[in-house]
Parts: structure tokens; sequence; C-alpha cells
């Protein structure tokens, strides 16, 4: 006898094509977003950092100068060295 598929068992999954993910298919374009992220929480942290050390938000003054200086890290260095990195030999 023959196995026949009940009515209330789950279809079979389709296979998805990888073009519904282009970072998968593209790594430069995966790298330019994570290289832009970086640089936008950098700026969160700038914008934080400066708030706390302005006593507009209420917690150490230190805390402050450091969420800045990494920001300010995360905005101009941290981009140049992943770029650096993720270079094509050649």
């Amino acid at each position: 006898m023959s196995e026949t598929p009940t009515p209330d068992a789950p279809p079979a999954p389709a296979q998805e094509p990888a073009a519904k993910d282009p970072a998968a298919k593209d790594p430069a374009k995966a790298r330019f977003i994570a290289i832009t992220l970086l640089r936008m929480s950098g700026a969160l942290c700038v914008l934080l950092g400066v708030m706390i050390t302005e006593r507009r938000i209420d917690s150490p003054w230190w805390l402050g100068v450091i969420l800045t200086l990494v920001g300010f890290v995360d905005v101009f260095l941290m981009p140049k060295i992943l770029a650096r990195r993720w270079k094509t030999p050649g």
C-alpha cells in the first residue's frame, strides 16, 4: 500500500531563491551597510555623550566623556580600519 499525505500535513517548503537577500549575493553591499550602521551608532554615542557632559541627561560626567570618545572613534577611525581590512587584494 502506498502512503498518501494526510490533508492536515503542512506542505513541503518551497525553495526560495537567494535573490531575496541581496547582501548574501553581494558582499560589498553588506560591508557598505555595516560601515553605515557603525557610523550612525557612533554619531548616536557622540550625541548622548555630549548631552551627558552638558548635564541634559542625569548620568556621571565621565560616562559622557567616554561615550563621546568612543563615538568619535566609531565615526572616524573604525570605517577606515574596516575598509582597509575588507579591501580586495590586487
